[in-house]
C-alpha cells in the first residue's frame, strides 16, 4: 500500500524533528516555520499539481514533501533543505516508501531553499511554489511592533495571501494584500525578489507563467 501523507505525519520522530526545528527558529527570532506553516504548504503543493492535471499520486508526494521540507531545522538554519532529505530519508524507507518516490521527495526537500535550489521536478516546482508563497502575519512571533525586524514587518503587513492556479490559461498568480502603514512594498521585493524569481522558475517548469500582484497591482 502507498504511503500517504497520514503516515508520515503519524511518524514520532518526524513529529519530534518538526517541534524542535520550529523551536529553534523561535529561539533565533524567526517567523513561525511549525504545523501551521507546514501544513499549508503541504496543502498548497498538493493543489497545484492536482489543478494543472498531474495524477492524485504525484501530488500526494507533494503534499509529503510540503510536510517534512523544513524539519532540517532541527539541525541547523543553514543548508535546512538538504539536512530535511537527509534526516528524512531513513524514516519514508522505514515506512515502506519505493526507492523512486523517496528519491523525488528528497530531490525536492533538499531544492526548497532560494540561496541554492532549483525546480528540479514536478515535486519540487510544486513546493518551492508553495512554500515562498506564504507570507502573513500570523507568522510573526514578535507581540513588540517597535522592535520588529523587516522580516517582520513585511509578515505582519500582509493580510492575505493566495495562490491562484488558473489551469486553462497556465498561469500562477500570487495575490497579496499589503497594510502599507506598517511596511512599504519596495521592502517586500527587498527581502522577497529572490524568492519570486524562483516561483518564477518553478512555474515555468511546470509550463506555466507566474505573475505576483500586491494590492491588486502587478508587479512581476
Amino acid at each position: 500500500m502507498a504511503v500517504t501523507l497520514s503516515d508520515v505525519q503519524k511518524h514520532p520522530s518526524i513529529q519530534a524533528y518538526i517541534k524542535q526545528a520550529d523551536a529553534n527558529l523561535a529561539a533565533m527570532g524567526f517567523t513561525e516555520h511549525g504545523r501551521r506553516h507546514i501544513g499549508l504548504v503541504s496543502s498548497i503543493a498538493h493543489n497545484i499539481l492536482e489543478r494543472l492535471g498531474y495524477d492524485e499520486r504525484m501530488a500526494e508526494l507533494a503534499s509529503i514533501a510540503g510536510y517534512v521540507h523544513d524539519l532540517g531545522n532541527c539541525v541547523a538554519r543553514v543548508n535546512h533543505g538538504a539536512a530535511s532529505a537527509l534526516l528524512v530519508e531513513p524514516f519514508l524507507r522505514e515506512l515502506g516508501m519505493p526507492p523512486e518516490e523517496v528519491a523525488l521527495i528528497l530531490s525536492a526537500v533538499g531544492n526548497h531553499e532560494e540561496e541554492v535550489g532549483e525546480p528540479v521536478n514536478e515535486v519540487a516546482a510544486a513546493l518551492i511554489l508553495a512554500d515562498k508563497s506564504d507570507v502573513h502575519r500570523t507568522r510573526v512571533r514578535n507581540p513588540d511592533l517597535p522592535s520588529f525586524d523587516i522580516h517582520d514587518r513585511v509578515n505582519y503587513a500582509v493580510i492575505k495571501s493566495f495562490l491562484d492556479v488558473n489551469e486553462e490559461e497556465r498561469l500562477i498568480t500570487l495575490r497579496i494584500t499589503i497594510e502599507t502603514a506598517n511596511t512599504s512594498i519596495i521592502e517586500y521585493f527587498e527581502i522577497f525578489l529572490e524568492r519570486m524569481l524562483m516561483c518564477r522558475r518553478a512555474a515555468t517548469y511546470l509550463g506555466c507563467e507566474f505573475k505576483l500582484k500586491i494590492n491588486e497591482a502587478l508587479l512581476l
